[in-house]
């Protein structure tokens, strides 16, 4: 197994972040187009209008390939909010997601943020484990139906 890369995420990514999140959601939760669509907005907004100073994505890289992503951008000055979190197949069980979650996350602690929060979904077993086991706590939870799919969107926060 070569040595995994955590690099900061450049628009040349962006194209990459798209289609690796409509294609594991699709074939993993059966979400239909509307989340690439979304997902290509949240990455063109962050593209276009994100402080670099206090928030910032990265990509984890094995050799030339792509595995995951992750993000963090500003709710207020207090307040981060982690998005674009996700892991190819292949990256899974390597303890990379870990690894993802602890640049984000010390990343927002030395911007000088006090809380993190995200949104997923219930049915995202995998992920809220992870968050539950780094000190994330549940905060909100409601049924919504989106991307073509009954789902429980989950609210989390940590302290930080």
């Amino acid at each position: 197994m070569s040595e995994i890369e955590i690099r900061p995420f450049t628009p040349d990514d962006r194209d990459w972040v798209v289609a690796a999140h409509a294609d594991v959601y699709a074939r993993e939760a059966g979400f239909d187009d509307s989340f690439g669509v979304l997902v290509g907005e949240i990455v063109d907004a962050f593209i276009a209008e994100h402080d670099p100073a206090v928030e910032r994505g990265w990509i984890a890289w094995d050799g030339g390939v792509r595995l995951g992503s992750i993000f963090c951008v500003r709710v207020d000055a207090q307040t981060a909010k982690l998005r674009l979190f996700q892991l190819s197949a292949q990256a899974r069980g390597r303890g990379l997601g870990r690894r993802l979650l602890d640049v984000c996350t010390e990343f927002a602690r030395v911007q000088g943020y006090r809380d993190m929060v995200l949104s997923t979904h219930r049915s995202h077993e995998a992920a809220c484990a992870l968050y539950l086991r780094n000190g994330w706590r549940e905060v909100d939870e409601r049924p919504v139906h989106h991307y073509g799919q009954p789902l429980v969107e989950l609210d989390m926060m940590l302290t930080l």
